[in-house]
């Protein structure tokens, strides 16, 4: 049995998919799995859809795992597309479709991958597949539902690569060893509202919220780690909603945004905002509570047995030692950080998001052929 990653990825972009619609791309995937000889599980919880495919009993041998996504994010206006955000059209040697980059034609490698590699070459072992339909959404009832229902039913992972696209320019030139954390501020500033011609006769909350942002903003939270770029923090907006010019409002609010490395926690750096929003409403009068929105803790994956195992199959196939970074957002990675050791390695990721998003279609055969090799290296 041979699947071809091209057809599976132009099948998997035909899906309507926009989070956290299922789309039919789970039912394809588990048809193509189950037929492979995989035990496939859906894990849907609340709106999402999920799917847990597992070849092999799990009780000898190292179990290797997959984690991907099928949902994507929305199209935005469709009349900006030059093709059909949903045709995986194919012009000049490049697929076009939402979700074609990020990250469908991952799935679909690493789906081809497996089945090929099961069904040729028998691993002893097993092999494990875990692909959410809620990565680019909310992402509480996506990977984490996986892996709580993998807790519950004690199945494992020993080790687990994520195919998100990694790549920023060429492919081969970058996997991820970990990840920044990342989280949301959201601070409220209250006053008295009046008339603009009497403030003394108001508590204008504007001065101490633009204060604040600007002193959050001036500070350099550290200078990078051995494995971390420097933590940054981004002022994103600050709101009154105040359509009128005569009226000093009663209410101020901005969010802030924070990607750190690993010489914080969110719980560090929620203390250290507290302190600065408290020293400013005693400065300046004001009241002021925030809030926080954690998407992920800062995560590592020392360099070892799955970085080099990725590696060797990368240079093999592209002639190109990766760089094991950790730049770039949060993925679904955060996640199984809990579970096992983790790596990702996937696509060039250069249009992902973007209006015509495309991908190079020769080199999705060569993920899967990469992918491929990674399973034979692991169960060698």
């Amino acid at each position: 049995m041979t699947i071809d990653p091209i057809k599976l990825t132009a099948d998997l972009i035909k899906c309507p998919t926009v989070t956290p619609a299922e789309g039919g791309a789970l039912v394809l995937l588990e048809g193509l799995l189950s037929d492979a000889g995989f035990t496939c599980t859906r894990v849907d919880r609340g709106e999402v859809s999920n799917l847990f495919a597992r070849w092999g009993a799990g009780a000898n041998g190292r179990t290797f795992g997959f984690n991907g996504h099928t949902d994507v994010v929305p199209l935005g206006n469709p009349d900006d597309w030059s093709v059909d955000p949903f045709g995986a059209e194919i012009k000049d040697g490049f697929m076009y479709g939402r979700g074609a980059t990020d990250m469908k034609s991952g799935v679909a490698a690493f789906a081809a991958a497996a089945i090929d590699f099961v069904t040729n070459t028998p691993p002893d072992g097993s092999i494990v597949l875990a692909i959410t339909g809620d990565e680019e959404g909310p992402a509480v009832d996506g990977t984490i539902a996986l892996l709580d229902w993998m807790g519950a039913h004690n199945e494992r992972m020993d080790h687990c690569l994520v195919g998100e696209p990694t790549c920023p320019n060429k492919m081969g030139e970058m996997m991820k060893i970990g990840r920044r954390g990342s989280m949301n501020i959201y601070f409220t500033a209250t006053g008295e509202q009046g008339h603009v011609a009497y403030p003394h006769r108001a508590k204008n909350p504007l001065p101490a919220m633009a204060h604040l942002m600007a002193k959050l903003a001036a500070h350099e939270l550290d200078q990078g780690t051995k494995h971390f770029d420097p933590s940054t923090l981004a002022v994103v907006t600050i709101d009154t909603g105040n359509p009128v010019d005569n009226v000093i409002p009663a209410q101020c609010r901005a969010t802030v945004n924070i990607r750190f490395n690993d010489d914080w926690t969110s719980a560090a750096l929620t203390e250290w905002l507290t302190d600065e929003m408290q020293a400013v409403a005693a400065s300046f009068d004001i009241e002021f509570n925030m809030r926080t929105r954690v998407s992920g803790e800062s995560f590592f994956t020392p360099p070892g047995e799955l970085s080099t195992l990725i590696g060797k199959a990368v240079k093999a196939a592209t002639g190109i030692d990766p760089e094991l970074s950790t730049t770039g957002g949060t993925s679904d990675a955060r996640f199984v950080k809990h579970h096992c050791p983790v790596v990702e390695f996937g696509l060039v990721g250069r249009t992902m998001h973007e209006v015509d998003e495309r991908v190079n279609v020769e080199q999705i055969n060569q993920l899967k052929s990469i992918y491929g090799q990674i399973l034979v290296d692991y169960f060698a």
